[in-house]
């Protein structure tokens, strides 16, 4: 999913389960960065997520950053520019008007430019209007089992 040394942006990352596959699949905790609109979650995540102290060294663990997500470019930490390898959004994109939609795909594009973007919902269909917002959609995983039942989709450039 991402290129070698590249990092995976999880937007609306919540209580922390997508980061947390991602750290069970061994994506190093210095590669995730994770951005939350909620700061009562955000701290949640620098708690669940903290960094490793050993004697005399930290080991960085997972950025957590706190905002929203169409101002993506702006919160981006400068370490992470160009870096961006894979963007993962949880944020239900399918509830906003086709207007923030385009907005939220800006932003990612900006930050993540060429690179598209993995949604995961609760939608059996493709929950943007792909070819309207200029995208190609494929859905990549069902998961009925679920609770609702989720989808994985993968977004891009059209």
């Amino acid at each position: 999913m991402t290129g070698t040394g590249k990092s995976v942006l999880i937007l609306g990352a919540g209580t922390g389960i997508v980061p947390q596959a991602f750290l069970q699949a061994r994506l190093a905790p210095e590669r995730l960065v994770l951005l939350e609109v909620d700061p009562n979650m955000a701290a949640h995540l620098r708690e669940r997520f903290p960094g490793v102290t050993v004697p005399g060294v930290t080991v960085p663990g997972i950025t957590v950053i706190e905002g929203d997500a169409r101002a993506l470019p702006g919160l981006i930490p400068e370490r992470f520019h160009g870096r961006i390898g894979s963007v993962v959004c949880c944020i239900p994109l399918v509830l906003l008007a086709e207007a923030e939609q385009r907005r939220f795909i800006d932003a990612m594009s900006a930050v993540a430019p060429g690179r598209g973007f993995v949604h995961y919902s609760y939608c059996v269909t493709s929950l943007l209007p792909a070819r309207r917002l200029g995208l190609k959609a494929s859905r990549q995983a069902w998961i009925p089992l679920n609770l609702p039942p989720a989808s994985v989709w993968r977004y891009s450039a059209n």
